[in-house]
Protein backbone atom coordinates (compact mmCIF):
# COMPACT_ATOMS: atom_id res chain seq x y z
CA UNK A 1 0.00 0.00 0.00
CA UNK A 2 1.82 3.13 -0.99
CA UNK A 3 1.22 6.32 1.33
CA UNK A 4 -0.97 7.99 -0.79
CA UNK A 5 -3.67 5.00 -0.27
CA UNK A 6 -2.86 5.25 3.37
CA UNK A 7 -3.66 8.25 3.83
CA UNK A 8 -6.70 7.83 1.99
CA UNK A 9 -7.80 5.19 4.79
CA UNK A 10 -7.06 7.43 7.29
CA UNK A 11 -9.39 10.40 6.16
CA UNK A 12 -11.66 7.79 5.37
CA UNK A 13 -11.53 6.36 9.01
CA UNK A 14 -11.76 10.04 10.63
CA UNK A 15 -15.09 10.32 8.76
CA UNK A 16 -16.30 7.69 9.59
CA UNK A 17 -15.14 8.59 13.36
CA UNK A 18 -17.07 12.13 13.07
CA UNK A 19 -20.28 10.47 11.69
CA UNK A 20 -20.64 7.90 14.27
CA UNK A 21 -19.64 10.88 17.42
CA UNK A 22 -22.27 13.06 15.12
CA UNK A 23 -25.11 10.33 15.25
CA UNK A 24 -24.06 9.40 19.02
CA UNK A 25 -24.96 13.29 19.88
CA UNK A 26 -28.33 13.15 17.24
CA UNK A 27 -29.30 10.01 18.93
CA UNK A 28 -28.41 11.72 22.47
CA UNK A 29 -30.33 14.72 21.91
CA UNK A 30 -33.08 12.93 20.69
CA UNK A 31 -33.70 10.93 24.01
CA UNK A 32 -34.15 14.32 25.76
CA UNK A 33 -36.41 15.54 23.43
CA UNK A 34 -38.80 12.45 23.45
CA UNK A 35 -38.72 12.87 27.52
CA UNK A 36 -39.44 16.79 27.16
CA UNK A 37 -42.46 15.91 24.64
CA UNK A 38 -43.58 13.27 27.30
CA UNK A 39 -43.81 15.46 30.05
CA UNK A 40 -45.45 17.99 27.78
CA UNK A 41 -48.10 15.82 26.67
CA UNK A 42 -48.67 15.00 30.52
CA UNK A 43 -49.12 18.37 31.30
CA UNK A 44 -51.27 19.21 28.39
CA UNK A 45 -53.90 16.19 29.69
CA UNK A 46 -53.19 18.09 32.93
CA UNK A 47 -54.29 21.36 31.58
CA UNK A 48 -57.01 20.15 30.26
CA UNK A 49 -58.36 18.02 33.36
CA UNK A 50 -57.95 21.92 35.11
CA UNK A 51 -59.97 23.23 32.60
CA UNK A 52 -63.07 21.13 32.66
CA UNK A 53 -63.03 21.35 36.30
CA UNK A 54 -62.69 25.40 35.95
CA UNK A 55 -65.53 25.47 33.59
CA UNK A 56 -67.73 23.60 36.13
CA UNK A 57 -66.92 25.45 39.44
CA UNK A 58 -65.54 28.88 37.95
CA UNK A 59 -68.04 30.29 41.03
CA UNK A 60 -65.94 29.06 43.63
CA UNK A 61 -64.02 31.92 44.53
CA UNK A 62 -61.37 28.99 46.44
CA UNK A 63 -60.49 26.80 43.35
CA UNK A 64 -60.63 30.25 41.24
CA UNK A 65 -57.06 31.16 42.65
CA UNK A 66 -56.11 27.45 42.33
CA UNK A 67 -57.05 27.18 38.54
CA UNK A 68 -55.23 30.24 38.12
CA UNK A 69 -51.95 29.49 39.83
CA UNK A 70 -51.93 26.52 37.53
CA UNK A 71 -52.46 28.70 34.07
CA UNK A 72 -49.58 30.55 35.19
CA UNK A 73 -47.90 27.89 35.19
CA UNK A 74 -48.80 26.31 32.22
CA UNK A 75 -47.81 28.55 29.26
CA UNK A 76 -48.78 25.57 26.38
CA UNK A 77 -50.65 27.06 23.47
CA UNK A 78 -53.84 25.25 23.13
CA UNK A 79 -57.38 25.39 20.59
CA UNK A 80 -60.07 23.80 21.87
CA UNK A 81 -62.48 23.04 19.32
CA UNK A 82 -66.11 21.79 18.85
CA UNK A 83 -66.89 18.72 16.78
CA UNK A 84 -67.74 20.67 13.65
CA UNK A 85 -64.22 22.38 13.48
CA UNK A 86 -65.12 26.00 14.88
CA UNK A 87 -63.13 27.06 17.58
CA UNK A 88 -64.50 27.50 21.15
CA UNK A 89 -61.47 28.02 23.37
CA UNK A 90 -58.07 29.46 22.93
CA UNK A 91 -54.99 30.07 25.53
CA UNK A 92 -51.37 30.93 24.77
CA UNK A 93 -51.98 32.79 21.61
CA UNK A 94 -52.23 36.17 19.84
CA UNK A 95 -55.83 36.59 19.73
CA UNK A 96 -55.35 39.56 17.38
CA UNK A 97 -53.85 41.45 14.23
CA UNK A 98 -53.38 45.31 14.04
CA UNK A 99 -55.50 46.96 11.47
CA UNK A 100 -53.99 49.64 10.82
CA UNK A 101 -49.91 50.40 11.76
CA UNK A 102 -50.79 53.91 13.26
CA UNK A 103 -53.94 52.73 15.11
CA UNK A 104 -54.01 50.86 18.25
CA UNK A 105 -57.42 49.16 17.00
CA UNK A 106 -56.83 45.71 16.70
CA UNK A 107 -59.84 42.72 15.33
CA UNK A 108 -59.85 38.76 15.50
CA UNK A 109 -57.38 37.04 12.68
CA UNK A 110 -59.20 34.15 11.67
CA UNK A 111 -56.44 33.16 9.27
CA UNK A 112 -53.76 32.85 12.06
CA UNK A 113 -56.04 30.36 14.06
CA UNK A 114 -56.52 28.34 11.07
CA UNK A 115 -53.06 28.01 10.47
CA UNK A 116 -52.34 27.64 14.26
CA UNK A 117 -54.43 25.01 14.09
CA UNK A 118 -53.27 23.10 11.17
CA UNK A 119 -49.99 22.87 12.49
CA UNK A 120 -51.30 21.43 15.68
CA UNK A 121 -53.13 19.01 13.96
CA UNK A 122 -49.85 17.68 12.25
CA UNK A 123 -47.89 17.74 15.54
CA UNK A 124 -50.12 15.76 18.12
CA UNK A 125 -52.84 13.93 18.27
CA UNK A 126 -56.35 15.25 19.82
CA UNK A 127 -57.40 14.67 22.93
CA UNK A 128 -61.47 14.70 23.54
CA UNK A 129 -62.99 16.73 26.49
CA UNK A 130 -66.48 17.84 27.53
CA UNK A 131 -67.84 21.33 28.62
CA UNK A 132 -70.30 21.87 31.58
CA UNK A 133 -73.07 20.56 29.36
CA UNK A 134 -71.26 17.48 28.94
CA UNK A 135 -70.65 18.57 25.46
CA UNK A 136 -67.82 16.99 23.44
CA UNK A 137 -65.47 18.80 22.75
CA UNK A 138 -61.28 18.54 20.76
CA UNK A 139 -58.37 19.98 22.12
CA UNK A 140 -54.86 20.21 20.43
CA UNK A 141 -51.95 21.83 21.65
CA UNK A 142 -48.33 22.32 19.85
CA UNK A 143 -44.88 22.19 21.12
CA UNK A 144 -43.25 24.91 23.17
CA UNK A 145 -40.76 27.13 21.28
CA UNK A 146 -37.72 25.47 23.35
CA UNK A 147 -38.85 21.76 22.72
CA UNK A 148 -38.73 23.13 18.97
CA UNK A 149 -35.57 24.57 19.44
CA UNK A 150 -33.89 21.43 20.84
CA UNK A 151 -35.55 19.30 18.22
CA UNK A 152 -33.17 20.98 15.81
CA UNK A 153 -30.68 22.58 17.72
CA UNK A 154 -28.24 18.83 17.12
CA UNK A 155 -28.64 19.29 13.58
CA UNK A 156 -27.50 22.90 13.71
CA UNK A 157 -24.72 21.88 16.10
CA UNK A 158 -23.71 18.98 13.52
CA UNK A 159 -24.15 21.97 10.75
CA UNK A 160 -21.48 24.25 12.57
CA UNK A 161 -18.80 21.27 13.81
CA UNK A 162 -18.89 20.39 10.15
CA UNK A 163 -18.52 23.70 8.84
CA UNK A 164 -15.77 24.75 11.23
CA UNK A 165 -13.81 20.91 10.43
CA UNK A 166 -14.44 21.77 6.62
CA UNK A 167 -12.67 25.06 7.00
CA UNK A 168 -10.02 23.91 9.39
CA UNK A 169 -9.34 21.04 6.39
CA UNK A 170 -9.00 22.81 3.73
CA UNK A 171 -7.18 25.47 5.75
CA UNK A 172 -4.13 23.27 6.68
CA UNK A 173 -4.57 20.96 3.68
CA UNK A 174 -4.09 24.17 1.80
CA UNK A 175 -1.01 25.29 4.17
CA UNK A 176 0.59 21.92 3.66
CA UNK A 177 0.31 21.66 0.10
CA UNK A 178 1.79 25.13 -0.14
CA UNK A 179 5.28 24.06 2.41
CA UNK A 180 5.36 21.30 0.06
CA UNK A 181 4.95 22.82 -2.85
CA UNK A 182 7.62 25.31 -1.29
CA UNK A 183 10.34 22.30 -0.71
CA UNK A 184 9.54 20.59 -4.39
CA UNK A 185 10.27 24.04 -6.25
CA UNK A 186 13.23 24.66 -3.87
CA UNK A 187 14.80 20.89 -4.31
CA UNK A 188 13.77 21.22 -8.55
CA UNK A 189 15.81 24.44 -8.91
CA UNK A 190 18.46 23.55 -6.59
CA UNK A 191 18.62 20.47 -8.76
CA UNK A 192 18.90 22.57 -12.07
CA UNK A 193 21.54 24.62 -10.75
CA UNK A 194 23.88 21.97 -9.73
CA UNK A 195 23.20 20.18 -13.31
CA UNK A 196 24.10 22.75 -14.79
CA UNK A 197 28.31 22.99 -14.22
CA UNK A 198 28.43 19.39 -15.46
CA UNK A 199 25.58 19.49 -18.26
CA UNK A 200 28.65 22.86 -19.42
CA UNK A 201 31.71 20.78 -19.10
CA UNK A 202 30.21 17.51 -21.31
CA UNK A 203 29.43 20.03 -24.13
CA UNK A 204 32.89 21.37 -23.81
CA UNK A 205 34.05 17.86 -24.09
CA UNK A 206 31.99 17.20 -27.01
CA UNK A 207 33.52 20.20 -28.75
CA UNK A 208 36.94 19.01 -28.05
CA UNK A 209 36.31 15.91 -29.14
CA UNK A 210 35.10 16.40 -32.61
CA UNK A 211 38.04 19.36 -32.80
CA UNK A 212 40.80 16.92 -32.02
CA UNK A 213 39.09 13.90 -33.82
CA UNK A 214 37.87 15.85 -36.54
CA UNK A 215 34.07 13.70 -36.14
CA UNK A 216 31.97 17.03 -37.15
CA UNK A 217 29.80 14.73 -38.79
CA UNK A 218 30.24 11.61 -37.04
CA UNK A 219 26.60 10.11 -36.06
CA UNK A 220 27.73 8.85 -32.25
CA UNK A 221 28.49 12.34 -32.10
CA UNK A 222 25.21 13.79 -33.01
CA UNK A 223 23.57 11.39 -30.76
CA UNK A 224 25.81 12.57 -27.52
CA UNK A 225 25.03 15.99 -28.07
CA UNK A 226 21.10 15.03 -28.66
CA UNK A 227 21.54 13.50 -24.96
CA UNK A 228 23.42 16.49 -23.78
CA UNK A 229 20.69 18.91 -24.99
CA UNK A 230 18.00 16.86 -23.86
CA UNK A 231 19.33 16.93 -20.07
CA UNK A 232 19.53 21.07 -21.04
CA UNK A 233 15.83 20.43 -21.59
CA UNK A 234 15.43 18.64 -18.11
CA UNK A 235 17.36 21.18 -16.61
CA UNK A 236 15.04 23.66 -17.97
CA UNK A 237 11.87 21.96 -16.78
CA UNK A 238 13.50 21.84 -13.09
CA UNK A 239 14.14 25.72 -13.17
CA UNK A 240 10.72 26.26 -14.54
CA UNK A 241 8.80 24.25 -11.67
CA UNK A 242 7.32 26.96 -9.20
CA UNK A 243 6.80 29.81 -12.72
CA UNK A 244 4.72 30.59 -14.48
CA UNK A 245 5.68 29.27 -18.24
CA UNK A 246 5.68 31.11 -20.88
CA UNK A 247 3.20 29.47 -23.53
CA UNK A 248 3.67 29.79 -27.09
CA UNK A 249 1.77 29.18 -30.49
CA UNK A 250 3.53 25.82 -32.07
CA UNK A 251 2.33 23.26 -34.48
CA UNK A 252 1.14 20.29 -32.21
CA UNK A 253 1.99 17.33 -34.63
CA UNK A 254 5.77 18.70 -35.42
CA UNK A 255 6.45 19.28 -31.29
CA UNK A 256 4.98 15.41 -30.88
CA UNK A 257 6.98 14.31 -33.71
CA UNK A 258 10.36 15.91 -33.27
CA UNK A 259 9.94 14.36 -29.63
CA UNK A 260 9.26 11.29 -31.00
CA UNK A 261 11.66 10.80 -32.99
CA UNK A 262 14.10 11.15 -30.14
CA UNK A 263 12.31 8.93 -27.91
CA UNK A 264 11.99 5.75 -29.94
CA UNK A 265 15.94 5.50 -30.59
CA UNK A 266 16.16 4.98 -26.96
CA UNK A 267 13.52 2.51 -26.45
CA UNK A 268 13.05 -1.19 -27.67
CA UNK A 269 12.91 -1.91 -31.25
CA UNK A 270 10.22 -4.09 -30.50
CA UNK A 271 7.91 -1.35 -30.23
CA UNK A 272 6.59 0.83 -33.18
CA UNK A 273 5.76 4.31 -33.00
CA UNK A 274 3.75 6.52 -35.14
CA UNK A 275 2.24 9.56 -35.01
CA UNK A 276 -1.35 10.67 -37.40
CA UNK A 277 -3.89 13.17 -37.41
CA UNK A 278 -3.97 16.54 -38.20
CA UNK A 279 -0.63 17.83 -39.03
CA UNK A 280 -1.70 21.46 -38.88
CA UNK A 281 -3.67 21.98 -35.75
CA UNK A 282 -2.20 24.72 -33.74
CA UNK A 283 -2.24 24.97 -29.87
CA UNK A 284 -0.59 27.21 -27.05
CA UNK A 285 2.59 25.01 -25.49
CA UNK A 286 5.40 25.48 -23.39
CA UNK A 287 8.01 22.86 -25.39
CA UNK A 288 9.77 21.61 -22.07
CA UNK A 289 6.69 20.93 -20.36
CA UNK A 290 4.67 19.19 -22.67
CA UNK A 291 7.47 17.12 -24.11
CA UNK A 292 7.62 16.04 -20.01
CA UNK A 293 3.96 15.06 -20.89
CA UNK A 294 4.77 13.06 -24.04
CA UNK A 295 7.75 11.53 -22.20
CA UNK A 296 5.53 10.52 -19.29
CA UNK A 297 2.89 8.73 -21.07
CA UNK A 298 5.30 6.96 -23.81
CA UNK A 299 6.91 5.66 -21.06
CA UNK A 300 4.03 4.28 -19.24
CA UNK A 301 2.94 3.00 -22.68
CA UNK A 302 6.33 1.21 -23.14
CA UNK A 303 6.47 -0.05 -19.77
CA UNK A 304 2.89 -1.34 -20.19
CA UNK A 305 4.01 -3.49 -23.85
CA UNK A 306 5.53 -6.44 -22.33
CA UNK A 307 6.88 -7.59 -25.69
CA UNK A 308 6.21 -6.60 -28.84
CA UNK A 309 3.29 -3.69 -29.31
CA UNK A 310 2.24 -0.44 -30.78
CA UNK A 311 2.51 3.33 -29.81
CA UNK A 312 -0.07 5.51 -31.48
CA UNK A 313 0.12 9.42 -30.94
CA UNK A 314 -3.54 10.98 -33.39
CA UNK A 315 -3.98 14.55 -33.58
CA UNK A 316 -7.73 15.42 -33.76
CA UNK A 317 -9.13 18.95 -34.07
CA UNK A 318 -12.10 19.23 -32.22
CA UNK A 319 -13.72 22.72 -34.91
CA UNK A 320 -16.79 23.13 -32.97
CA UNK A 321 -14.92 23.62 -29.32
CA UNK A 322 -11.96 24.68 -30.99
CA UNK A 323 -9.94 22.03 -29.06
CA UNK A 324 -7.46 19.92 -29.60
CA UNK A 325 -7.30 15.68 -28.83
CA UNK A 326 -4.28 14.15 -28.42
CA UNK A 327 -5.11 10.42 -28.14
CA UNK A 328 -2.09 8.50 -26.65
CA UNK A 329 -3.07 5.06 -27.32
CA UNK A 330 -0.79 1.24 -26.97
CA UNK A 331 -1.72 -1.96 -26.91
CA UNK A 332 0.32 -2.74 -23.37
CA UNK A 333 -1.80 -4.82 -20.79
CA UNK A 334 -4.11 -2.43 -19.83
CA UNK A 335 -6.16 -0.64 -16.70
CA UNK A 336 -8.61 -1.65 -14.62
CA UNK A 337 -12.12 0.64 -15.25
CA UNK A 338 -11.70 1.02 -11.37
CA UNK A 339 -8.48 2.95 -11.33
CA UNK A 340 -9.17 5.04 -14.16
CA UNK A 341 -8.84 7.80 -11.84
CA UNK A 342 -5.96 6.50 -9.29
CA UNK A 343 -3.54 6.04 -12.21
CA UNK A 344 -2.90 10.40 -11.19
CA UNK A 345 -2.94 10.06 -7.91
CA UNK A 346 0.70 10.62 -6.61
CA UNK A 347 2.27 7.07 -5.55
CA UNK A 348 0.39 5.37 -7.49
CA UNK A 349 2.54 2.41 -9.57
CA UNK A 350 2.36 -0.97 -10.63
CA UNK A 351 6.66 -0.95 -11.23
CA UNK A 352 8.59 -1.84 -8.24
CA UNK A 353 10.72 0.78 -8.63
CA UNK A 354 8.54 3.42 -9.66
CA UNK A 355 8.11 6.68 -7.98
CA UNK A 356 4.53 6.42 -8.96
CA UNK A 357 5.03 10.63 -9.82
CA UNK A 358 5.13 10.33 -13.76
CA UNK A 359 1.55 11.07 -14.29
CA UNK A 360 0.55 13.46 -11.33
CA UNK A 361 3.37 15.51 -13.05
CA UNK A 362 1.53 15.10 -16.18
CA UNK A 363 -1.75 16.28 -14.82
CA UNK A 364 -0.48 19.03 -13.33
CA UNK A 365 1.16 20.19 -15.72
CA UNK A 366 -1.55 20.18 -18.70
CA UNK A 367 -3.98 21.48 -16.06
CA UNK A 368 -2.25 23.51 -13.97
CA UNK A 369 0.57 25.20 -16.95
CA UNK A 370 -2.05 24.32 -20.07
CA UNK A 371 -4.99 25.21 -19.24
CA UNK A 372 -6.19 21.92 -20.31
CA UNK A 373 -7.64 18.22 -19.21
CA UNK A 374 -5.71 14.68 -19.61
CA UNK A 375 -7.76 11.63 -18.87
CA UNK A 376 -8.27 7.86 -19.28
CA UNK A 377 -10.15 7.37 -22.63
CA UNK A 378 -10.73 3.81 -22.59
CA UNK A 379 -8.91 1.26 -21.55
CA UNK A 380 -9.50 -2.99 -21.73
CA UNK A 381 -6.99 -5.32 -20.21
CA UNK A 382 -5.22 -7.32 -22.22
CA UNK A 383 -5.32 -4.89 -24.81
CA UNK A 384 -4.26 -1.89 -24.32
CA UNK A 385 -4.79 1.82 -22.68
CA UNK A 386 -5.69 5.18 -24.46
CA UNK A 387 -5.22 8.54 -22.69
CA UNK A 388 -6.87 11.63 -24.02
CA UNK A 389 -4.85 14.89 -23.71
CA UNK A 390 -7.57 17.89 -24.50
CA UNK A 391 -6.19 21.28 -25.15
CA UNK A 392 -7.69 25.11 -26.62
CA UNK A 393 -6.62 25.29 -30.25
CA UNK A 394 -4.96 28.51 -30.91
CA UNK A 395 -5.12 28.86 -34.54
CA UNK A 396 -7.77 27.19 -36.37
CA UNK A 397 -6.57 26.01 -40.39
CA UNK A 398 -9.24 25.13 -43.04
CA UNK A 399 -7.87 21.91 -45.51
CA UNK A 400 -5.04 22.89 -47.18
CA UNK A 401 -5.41 24.85 -50.44
CA UNK A 402 -4.18 23.61 -53.45
CA UNK A 403 -0.76 25.55 -52.92
CA UNK A 404 0.05 23.28 -50.07
CA UNK A 405 -0.10 26.56 -47.87
CA UNK A 406 -2.53 26.56 -44.63
CA UNK A 407 -4.85 29.16 -44.74
CA UNK A 408 -5.74 30.61 -41.46
CA UNK A 409 -9.63 30.88 -40.75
Amino acid sequence: MNPYQKKRRWKLFLLVFAIVIGGASVVYSNFFVKKMEREEAAQFQLRLKVLEQQMRVYENERLTGIFETIKKNNTMDIIITKTDGSIYLWYGLDTTKTLYPDIKTKEYDSLYFANQLAKMKRQHKPAMMKDPDDTPLIAYYKDSFILTQLRYFPYIQLGVIFLFLLTAYVAFSSARRAEQDQVWVGLAKETAHQLGTPISSLMAWVELIKSKFDAEDDALIAEMENDIHRLEIVTDRFSKIGSKPILEDHIVYIVIQNFVDYFKIRTSDKINFSVIGDKQVRAMLSIPLFDWVIENLLKNAANAIENEGNITINIIENLAKEEVFIDVTDTGRGIQRSRFDTVFQPGYTTRKRGWGLGLSLTKRIIENYHRGQIFVKDSELGKGTTFRIVLKSSITYEPTTNTGVPRVV
